[in-house]
């Protein structure tokens, strides 16, 4: 696993790569998970960041990325920004790989971003609660079996208003019987 301070450095220099041409972002993710779950580890950093801003800055945004010495092959991150798929970059200093989206997998997430404290002192917008259930959901959906405990974890800590919020975008999304499904799933191998 990698020490805490490898995540506060590589989500530092991603974090001003993206503040410095005005790419709205938020974290997700592992992060999600212990912002709004439990503590738990993760080996990698998930963030969505605005496409449009991002296609429009490509070549400074590239620029940045070298400029702090993250290793990615150029062609596949235009292709990624021109397709709206993810594409990796790896922080050479704490090799430490990053995951980019962009694009929103939820309407609207980026808006609904809230300011946490990532790290002592280090605030930084991350996926609100009911986005991160629905998106961890939604990776449910497509096979990840890693994701079901932090949805549970997520919704027993979400406020009523927030429960409210996720019942209404699961249904939206044709999720609610598997959200129940996991719900019910014990934490623990009886």
């Amino acid at each position: 696993m990698f020490p805490l301070e490898s995540f506060r450095d590589s989500i530092a220099k991603i974090a001003e790569v993206l503040q410095r041409h005005d790419i709205a972002f938020h974290l997700t993710g592992g992060v999600t998970s212990i912002a709004y779950g439990e503590p738990r580890m993760t080996q990698d950093i998930d963030l969505v960041i605005d496409n449009t801003a991002a296609a429009y800055n490509i070549d400074k945004v590239i620029a940045s990325l070298l400029e702090f010495e993250f290793l990615f092959d150029e062609e596949a991150v235009r292709k990624a920004v021109r397709d709206k798929r993810m594409f990796q970059l790896l922080d050479t200093h704490e090799s430490l790989k990053l995951d980019i989206y962009p694009r929103e997998l939820i309407a609207g997430e980026l808006s609904r971003s809230e300011m946490h404290e990532v790290f002592a002192g280090v605030e930084l917008p991350v996926a609100s609660l009911p986005d991160a259930a629905l998106s961890k959901l939604i990776w449910i959906s497509k096979g990840s079996h890693k994701n079901r405990r932090d949805v549970r974890r997520i919704v027993s800590r979400a406020t009523s208003v927030q429960r409210t919020t996720i019942d209404k975008l699961v249904v939206e999304h044709q999720l609610k019987d598997l959200l129940s499904e996991v719900l019910a799933e014990p934490d623990e191998i009886e």
